[in-house]
């Protein structure tokens, strides 16, 4: 399989969110630079770009790089090119081109250079010469020519991608598709919308944002609805894997539409509702979007909404062209007042490029973030519709509130005692930390607090825009009182450092197994909500078992798993959600088989893999012990994952399991049943976990711990045990 270089290129101020989007196809090498990013990966790679970004402007593949200092080497290193493997003779050219900081210093002079020099190549080699085309032509060219370095490649996706095709009129102010969509994945709408939260728009104009919101929520390819594309008459073109990736698309499209949560466009202008209603019917949404004509101080939820919080986003005028600040500013004050009155406890997002008018919705923001209207440089303003919350200094700029930070500088409330002070000065910093690091990376689900200060030994866990708060069984040396005021702290400082509401926010306690007490159902309150890791979603629950059922720690090691799957059988023991068994059958493997003595975990896992596209024979699900299965079971496998409990005593077990103890004959069990050239992943998460490796010979063990560490988790390295085990 070939691989190539490509470069995605996007507005400024959505690298992350671009970066982000390529991770998740797949793509390798990748690198940030400013409006795009460079990856390489085989040509299903770009294709998949193309179809399913939201955010990319244009797909370029790497043609060749070389030194033009001079118009003459510009045009001799483009004649190298053999263009006659990437168009006809008889077809259509188009050249794009930029400059910057090189000696040729004018872009269209640079673009004739090329120009000339893919004409007189074919007209040398045939005497004829291909027909310069503007408008969609066979293959379009791109040039970049920075510091007098020459970069050529074929735009893959034509033109830009930001067209979905269901779009045909802008209105007055026009918010192209793809800053619609870095706006919806700012203000977090996936979680919203996994967790069935509705979503509004009150001055809609024609539809980009309900239609991209449904489009994001329904899993439905952005570019399903386009009929050209830059590589669709390109010589390298494979028209079978397009198909392929067209189909895949068309089924996805189909099942994600059906689990939309509501999604509503009011707009008081007629003609822009009218042209709200047409894309929406372009766009295949009819009956799903739903748009009505409706003043902004009539705005509200839909009926069969009013009691479940989502979102509302809006991208109001903003006073530098479509009227002045001060007759703008009575909008943004019923805005604000909307917002309290009618969404309360719903999370905003309001795109303005005017600061005084921010201030006018009388609403404190929690979160800003950068981004760019064309050339307008715009704020994105994250509120949440609390009465609380109503700030007489409403705007503050991005000097004091950080845009990965959900709780800027806020201030802690006076009423708090210096330890949550210090706790939530804490928690601050690492939110702003964390939340850097994983936009970068794409993770929605992430540690952010593990005990930091040993006074508040909790872990605060982020889930998407919920999060889960497990504190710490303290010493017995520790006062009662002294540590159920801390505990109260961490209750008064979560929800305005989280940005979140209190009902968001889940409270454990984790106490130690002993004797036979092992960990139990704790509620039947049966709440599933659905998170999201990379490109595959998983339900978790907060309120009926300690562990929420995704193990983050282990982040890292589900990645090695589904990166070694393709083409094995794979065998996940003590297989609890079955976390594991996604990554693998995402990753090719042949088979899964899932081994747990819980039906429930089973159920779990099975719903985890139906949730994720995976289904029939071919995966596996065995309630047994898995102890007794290995000594019974006569199959082999590529990939077995054991990542034992420490201690479990189920009833239906006729002894006990104490890791520890039980680890060598578990190992060799497990082992029996690995294929010659299989691997053997051991995890566990038993801190004083000690490992004789000598007594498994001869077992090649390798310690890869390290390398299986998550970021989030580094702060505490025994918070697992890794080993790579294989038969020597």
């Amino acid at each position: 399989m070939s691989h190539y270089t490509f470069f995605a290129t996007c507005p400024k101020g959505m690298e992350d969110l671009l970066a982000a989007e390529l991770r998740s196809f797949g793509a390798a090498a990748l690198k940030e630079t400013r409006a795009g990013a460079s990856f390489a990966g085989p040509l299903e790679l770009a294709y998949r770009a193309c179809l399913w970004s939201r955010i990319a402007s244009r797909i370029l593949l790497l043609v060749k790089t070389f030194p033009a200092h001079s118009p003459e080497a510009l045009y001799e290193g483009a004649y190298s090119i053999p263009w006659h493997e990437h168009m006809p003779v008889k077809g259509t050219l188009a050249v794009d081109c930029s400059v910057s900081q090189s000696q040729i210093a004018h872009s269209h002079f640079a673009a004739l250079k090329l120009k000339d020099a893919i004409v007189d190549q074919f007209r040398s080699m045939t005497g004829q010469r291909p027909s310069v085309s503007i408008e969609r032509p066979d293959l379009q060219v791109n040039l970049y020519l920075y510091h007098d370095e020459a970069a050529i490649s074929v735009d893959l996706s034509g033109e830009s991608l930001h067209r979905r095709g269901y779009r045909t009129e802008g209105g007055s102010a026009p918010l192209k598709e793809n800053l619609a969509a870095a706006l919806l994945l700012r203000a977090r709408w996936p979680e919203i919308a996994h967790a069935g939260g509705p979503l509004v728009d009150p001055m809609c104009g024609s539809g980009t944002l309900p239609i991209e919101a449904a489009l994001m929520a329904g899993d439905v390819a952005p570019g399903l609805g386009r009929n050209y594309f830059g590589f669709l008459k390109w010589k390298g073109h494979d028209a079978k894997l397009w198909d392929q990736l067209l189909t895949e698309a068309r089924e996805r499209r189909e099942q994600g539409i059906k689990n939309l949560p509501p999604i509503a466009g009011y707009d008081s202008d007629r003609q822009s509702v009218q042209h709200a209603l047409s894309h929406v019917e372009r766009a295949g949404l009819r009956g799903i979007v739903h748009i009505e004509k409706r003043e902004l101080a009539k705005a509200s939820p839909l009926q069969k909404d009013s009691h479940t919080a989502g979102l509302v986003v809006v991208n109001p005028p903003y006073g530098s062209r479509l009227g002045e600040v001060k007759a703008l500013h009575p909008l943004y004050k019923c805005l604000g007042e909307v917002l309290l009155e009618k969404f309360l406890g719903w999370k905003a997002a309001v795109l303005t490029a005017n600061d005084e008018l921010a201030k006018a919705t009388g609403l404190r923001a929690v979160r800003v973030h950068t981004l760019y209207n064309g050339a307008i440089e715009c704020k994105l303003l994250h509120f949440v519709a609390d009465p609380a919350r109503i700030f007489k200094n409403a705007w503050r700029s991005d000097k004091e509130v950080d845009d990965s930070s959900a709780a800027g500088q806020q201030t802690t409330p006076a009423t708090l005692s210096g330890g949550a002070a210090m706790f939530a000065n804490r928690l601050r910093k690492n939110i702003q930390h964390f939340g850097k690091w994983a936009r970068r990376n794409g993770i929605y689900c992430y540690r952010v607090y593990d005990s930091d200060i040993p006074e508040y030994a909790v872990a605060i866990d982020l889930y998407g825009q919920w999060a889960y708060v497990q504190e710490y069984e303290p010493p017995k040396t520790v006062d009662s009182e002294k540590r159920a005021e801390r505990l109260q702290d961490v209750r008064a400082v979560l929800p305005e450092a989280l940005a979140m509401d209190a009902r968001d926010i889940f409270f454990r306690v984790r106490q130690r197994q002993k004797g036979s007490s092992q960990y139990r159902k704790l509620s039947d309150a049966g709440s599933f909500r659905e998170v999201q890791e990379g490109r595959y979603k998983f339900l978790v629950n907060f309120t009926d078992y300690l562990d929420a059922g995704l193990f983050l720690d282990h982040r890292i090691t589900r990645a090695l798993i589904g990166e070694s799957a393709q083409g094995r059988h794979f065998l996940n023991l003590f297989a609890y959600t079955g976390t594991a068994t996604v990554y693998a059958a995402g990753g090719g493997a042949a088979s899964t088989t899932s081994v747990d003595s819980s039906k429930t975990y089973l159920s779990w896992a099975q719903k985890n893999l139906a949730l994720n596209g995976f289904g029939g024979n071919t995966h596996a699900f065995d309630c047994a012990d898995c102890m007794e299965w290995l000594k019974t079971e006569k199959r082999r496998f590529g990939l077995i994952f054991l990542d034992p409990p420490t201690f479990s005593n189920s009833k239906d077990r006729e002894h006990d399991f104490d890791l520890q103890r039980d680890y060598i004959e578990l190992i060799r069990l497990a082992a029996r049943h690995l294929e010659r050239n299989g691997i053997l992943i051991f995890s566990n998460n038993f801190r004083r976990f000690k490992f004789d490796i000598e007594t498994l010979a001869p077992l090649k063990i390798k310690n890869i711990t390290a390398e299986t560490m998550p970021k989030d988790f580094a702060r505490n390295l025994r918070i697992h045990n890794c080993w790579k085990i294989t038969h020597n």
